[in-house]
């Protein structure tokens, strides 16, 4: 895994944005769905977006795909089987996670991966400047996507419902980098709870990484690009400029990346459209 300075980073990225021309890796040329063949994987809000991509891939490479959602719906249980499907799993629900754990545990399915994509984003801009912060929604945002990880890899830990050596995966985002907001966020800010509450799952699953490390789990803090999404349509304006990929590309860099994880790179924060560390 090759990685940057911090300067170095930046300077990529700013001169990328000054040429509207972001590097994207080929990914069809690295994939390999079979690394995950047989293998029990639990990937969190896959019942839609980047979450159902990651699922139709795993299925479609021979992985046990297991999907946690809030509301299931029929395309998901039709692609991994209705008992594949733990639906009412809310990921600010510590008791809901816990069962969904322990029942997983309980049949003898161990989980080799645990893929934390669930997440939310909250659609209007906040800024001082006009009065628009909301600061519900911003402890919202932290809830479920800078807890949510945490709550879920704790549940999975407790329950002990993972294989040896398994790979606790974060989809992250690079907008929790504190050193790139002076790039992409450039004398404007906004978005508080978006950048907050990544940056707070940032660290939480750094933490995480140092304390799990010894019991043989690798943890891995995983940026998945600018997909084309639910979550990411209050960009349409800039979604061509900027490279925006469909959920399928953007799934298979995922799994890529978690393919190419080990325990030496745990605790690395990673950009899944070019293999590269991301500055914290």
């Amino acid at each position: 895994m090759s990685s940057q300075s911090i300067a170095d980073q930046v300077e990529r990225f700013a001169k990328a944005k000054e040429t509207n021309n972001t590097r994207v890796l080929d990914i069809d040329q690295f994939f390999d769905a079979s690394q995950f063949e047989g293998k029990n994987v639990l990937v969190t809000g896959g019942n839609r977006g980047l979450g159902f991509q990651l699922a139709t891939l795993l299925v479609q490479s021979g992985a046990n795909a297991i999907v946690t959602c809030r509301r299931s719906n029929e395309d998901i249980e039709t692609l991994v089987g209705k008992e594949n499907v733990l639906a009412g799993v809310d990921v600010t629900d510590d008791a809901a996670l816990r069962n969904a754990f322990c029942k997983l545990s309980a049949s003898g399915t161990l989980l080799d991966v645990v893929i934390n994509n669930a997440g939310y984003f909250y659609d209007p801009e906040e800024l001082v400047t006009d009065d628009s912060l909301n600061f519900e929604e911003q402890i919202k945002q932290i809830n479920i996507c800078g807890i949510g990880p945490l709550r879920v890899n704790n549940a999975a830990i407790q329950a002990k419902a993972l294989a040896p050596n398994a790979k606790l995966v974060v989809i992250t985002s690079q907008a929790g980098s504190v050193e790139w907001r002076a790039v992409q966020n450039k004398d404007k800010g906004g978005d508080y709870g978006h950048h907050m509450s990544r940056s707070c799952c940032n660290m939480a699953a750094v933490l995480l990484s140092e304390e799990v490390k010894k019991m043989g789990y690798s943890v891995h803090l995983l940026h998945p690009g600018f997909n084309r999404t639910e979550m990411t349509k209050k960009y349409a304006d800039i979604l061509d400029k900027e490279g925006a990929v469909e959920p399928e590309v953007g799934a298979k860099r995922v799994l890529y990346e978690i393919s190419q994880a080990c325990m030496e790179t745990t605790g690395k924060f990673v950009n899944c459209e070019d293999g590269l560390t991301i500055p914290w």
